[in-house]
């Protein structure tokens, strides 16, 4: 072997582990884009009791059982969501997490402390509304179906949700081991099986983001009878929320 061809295999080699290590470092930069705050005044923003970040939640609070807990996607700023909740769901309280370091909160996002954030949101809304439903949307949905598992949740809505992040991320970086460098896997096939509570799956027909493989893989996690999923046609995973029968639909699973 040359001197020459030896050399660019090191240089081809160096360059590899590079953007591993890069891949490695920078890679919440690659799944979480913090959104400012649209929408919400101190009168419709409340804190999670959480020790180690300021962390918000816009609301709509109303009396009653029934509330509404929302978990939005990763470039997401979920208070615009709240003057259309309010319209379409009179009869519920409702709650928009902003994830550390969105929409005002402190901190930075990692699934480990998102999923914490979740329990300690729902915790206090359950202490206050006993029918607690829950919708997670694009990365929200790993966020929703964890949290499926682990606290009495009334009905669960997943929008345009994957079988994992991890999966995506392998499909879209495919010459890189994704596996061994992914901290933040969102595995949410492993939660689909334990679930009991009424579940549907919302797609949309030209996803772009989200393969509708993805999708049905984790339908199929699910155990027979406990979720359903629905196609919107004609939108896309940033379109979707615009169709006319998105809010119907949400409310149907509701």
């Amino acid at each position: 072997m040359s001197r020459t061809l030896v050399l660019l295999i090191v240089i081809v080699a160096a360059l590899y582990l590079a953007l591993c290590v890069a891949l490695f470092v920078f890679q919440r930069a690659l799944i979480y884009y913090p959104q400012p705050r649209a929408v919400g005044t101190s009168g419709t923003l409340l804190t999670l009791p959480v020790a180690d970040a300021q962390v918000l939640v816009s609301f709509r609070p109303h009396d009653g059982p029934n509330a509404l807990i929302y978990f939005g996607g990763n470039a997401e700023d979920v208070s615009r969501n709240l003057p259309e909740f309010s319209q379409a769901f009179p009869d519920y309280a409702l709650y928009l997490l902003h994830y550390r370091g969105y929409g005002g909160s402190s901190g930075s996002p990692s699934e480990e402390a998102i999923a914490r954030d979740a329990i300690a949101l729902f915790d206090k809304v359950h202490a206050a509304h006993p029918h607690v439903a829950v919708v997670g949307r694009s990365l929200g949905s790993g966020v929703a179906v964890r949290l499926a598992t682990q606290r009495p949740l009334a009905r669960l809505v997943l929008i345009t949700p994957y079988n994992s992040l991890e999966g995506l991320a392998a499909r879209q970086f495919r010459w890189f081991p994704v596996r061994w460098l992914l901290k933040d896997k969102y595995q949410s096939w492993q939660y689909a099986a334990h679930i009991t509570v009424p579940t549907v799956l919302i797609a949309a027909e030209h996803d772009e983001v989200i393969p509708h493989s993805s999708t049905e893989r984790l339908f199929s996690h699910f155990a027979k009878g406990v979720a359903s999923m629905q196609v919107i046609p004609g939108t896309g995973h940033n379109s979707i929320s615009e169709s006319p029968e998105y809010l119907k639909v949400l409310g149907d699973g509701l």
